[in-house]
């Protein structure tokens, strides 16, 4: 094999290289954005049930000086 064909097979395998690399720093970008959508919806989840939970409980009636419930 004459050394330019060498070089230019070591220029592609190079050329893979940085692409294999991109796509990888662009699946992990990827996956701090699923991350990041997960923990927003697990935190929303979590907002949501603690706001009904004070709804939820049974109260019992408040009553006036005179004993009337309000």
């Amino acid at each position: 094999m004459s050394e330019t064909r060498l070089l230019r097979i070591q220029e592609f395998r190079n050329q893979n290289g940085l692409i294999e690399e991109y796509d990888l720093m662009a699946a992990s970008t990827d996956l701090d954005e699923i991350e990041e959508v997960n923990a927003n919806c697990i935190l929303m989840v979590n907002l949501q049930q603690a706001s009904s939970f004070g709804t939820q409980t049974d109260s019992t009636p408040v009553y006036d000086s005179d004993r009337s419930a309000e």
